[in-house]
């Protein structure tokens, strides 16, 4: 698998990896710890790209002298009225968070950023997300199935918490974690083209 890598994925997610193989990308995993704390006054848009980058970054200066390849960074935020919602600390902070987003619209942005030796580049997908109005029931049933527990805005679309999405607005990929469009478009300009890569397996 290492020898077939295309690029460094500097994330431990495991959705992320398995979107990059969709498409063609074997992908090297290289975690990396990064101070995600948001900047005063900073914001969302500006914060999940500086995280992206961020990761993007230090996974690059980890394995600059040891991997040629290029090093893509992520990052996802889950936003209602202006307020980011994270992971949960815990499962009353998951059922907390699931009641913000019963019954409303709110946006999930992810960012995408590669580095290479030549070249840090970045881009960003926003999707909107209609919930139904979840009954105190299905909270309490969903976070018992410990789907909540890892997921930023305590769920994962492509889950259980499937049954509470009305409608979306934007990437169905970019709300798992990975916006596919914008993650080829960004390859593309390192002289990676996954559907060629298709063609010739």
């Amino acid at each position: 698998m290492v020898e077939s890598a295309r690029i460094i994925l500097a994330s431990a997610s495991p959705r992320r990896r398995e979107l990059l193989e969709q498409i063609g990308i074997t992908a090297r995993v290289q975690a990396v710890d990064i101070d995600e704390s948001r900047n005063p006054d900073e914001p969302v848009i500006a914060y999940v790209e500086r995280l992206a980058m961020e990761k993007a970054q230090r996974g690059y200066d980890t394995l600059k002298n040891i991997e040629a390849l290029p090093v893509l960074g992520s990052d996802t935020m889950v936003e209602i009225g202006g307020t980011v919602l994270g992971k949960p600390e815990d499962r009353e902070h998951a059922k907390g968070i699931l009641e913000m987003l019963s019954g409303q619209v709110h946006q999930v942005h992810t960012s995408v950023a590669i580095v290479t030796q030549d070249m840090n580049i970045i881009d960003t997908s926003s999707t909107h997300v209609h919930f139904k109005t979840l009954e105190a029931e299905e909270i309490d049933s969903y976070i018992d199935t410990g789907e909540a527990d890892d997921k930023a805005g305590a769920y994962a679309i492509q889950g259980i918490a499937a049954q509470f999405v009305k409608n979306i607005n934007g990437s169905y990929s970019g709300v798992m974690g990975l916006p596919l469009y914008e993650t080829v478009k960004l390859l593309k300009q390192c002289g990676i083209r996954p559907l060629e890569l298709a063609v010739h397996k």
